[in-house]
């Protein structure tokens, strides 16, 4: 199953602009960024800013509300499909 999870962007890397620190579901993981960064904002710009993270990659801008929405979906499968609950927890399948 391929499957993206919204995270809030809670810290930059010191040492590359394209990746950052991203809270999922209270597990901090390091996201690279590079495809949801506007060139023309300051990479700090981006911390508190919601994204959908898949594989290790920022894939699109989430406003607060849809990725509220979309964690609670996932936490309500999570009941019947054993490997959205891994995911969640951070763990690997």
């Amino acid at each position: 199953m391929c499957i993206g999870i919204p995270g809030q962007i809670v810290a930059l890397d010191n040492d590359d602009p394209q990746r950052a620190w991203v809270d999922v579901c209270g597990v901090q993981r390091e996201v690279n960024i590079a495809l949801v960064l506007n060139p023309q904002a300051h990479a700090a710009s981006m911390i508190g800013r919601w994204v959908l993270v898949h594989v290790g990659f920022a894939m699109s801008l989430l406003d607060e509300n849809e990725a509220q929405e979309t964690l609670s979906a996932l936490q309500a499968m999570q009941e019947v499909e054993p490997d959205v609950a891994l995911f969640l927890q951070g763990e690997k399948t």
